[in-house]
């Protein structure tokens, strides 16, 4: 049976990752953008109307207030609008959900291997602390990856604009976008917490480990020379 310092830390770790992969997932699921834009008529500068798409992952809905005509809404799915667009914006899109897949993946190996440890042998482990220090620290990059990537597409390229002219057929001029990330893409941030969360508790462990060894090898190293000397 493996020690109980050493089941202790693997699991928590486990959970700590566990709860992770729930808040990723729910992420995914919730909206994650609010860009706003005025608008007006090709040629006008009376900029009073206004466009708004709000986004998740794969879908979206757009408001128009006198954008160029009177208010309408409509939903659209956003990789085939996206893909209309331009090709950076649709590569980005699916380098961000793809990345976010990676991130499930590498989390879902390091719950193993800390499932793993956690009743193994308790002088062995098989991929762990090294496996938990890989699996959850590429999970902790690539989330952040995926923010920037988000906000780039969304905040530095001419995506929305593009969504919006391309969505309705319509020649309109637009200006003043503004930006408000929501709260699946906040939820990003508690994840890469918690994976860097997991590594700290393997580290921990690692570093116990570590110390207990090197006290049973201190008997002989701090033993009176006169004992030594038979």
């Amino acid at each position: 049976m493996p020690s109980m310092t050493k089941t202790l830390y693997f699991l928590l770790s486990a959970l700590v990752t566990a709860i992770s992969v729930g808040l990723l997932g729910f992420a995914m699921s919730r909206k994650w953008s609010h860009t706003t834009m005025d608008c007006a008529p090709i040629g006008s500068d009376l900029f009073n109307g206004t466009a708004v798409i709000k986004m998740t992952l794969f879908n979206g809905m757009f408001h128009r207030d006198s954008c160029p005509s009177f208010g309408s809404t409509a939903s659209f799915d956003v990789f085939p609008l996206m893909g209309k667009t331009g090709g950076t914006a649709v590569v980005l899109q699916v380098l961000t959900v793809g990345l976010l897949a990676l991130c499930l993946l590498f989390s879902a190996v390091s719950i193993l291997i800390s499932l793993y440890n956690s009743v193994s042998n308790p002088y062995q482990t098989y991929l762990g602390p090294v496996g938990v220090y890989t699996c959850s620290s590429l999970s902790a990059c690539l989330s952040v990856v995926v923010l920037i990537i988000y906000v780039l597409n969304l905040g530095v390229t001419n995506t929305p604009e593009d969504m919006v002219i391309i969505g309705y057929d319509v020649e309109v001029e637009l200006r003043n976008k503004s930006l408000d990330m929501q709260v699946g893409y906040f939820l990003v941030i508690p994840y890469t917490v918690l994976s860097l969360a997991a590594v700290f508790m393997i580290y921990m462990y690692d570093h116990a480990a570590y110390t207990q060894r090197r006290e049973q090898e201190r008997p002989t190293e701090d033993a009176p020379k006169e004992i030594m000397m038979y």
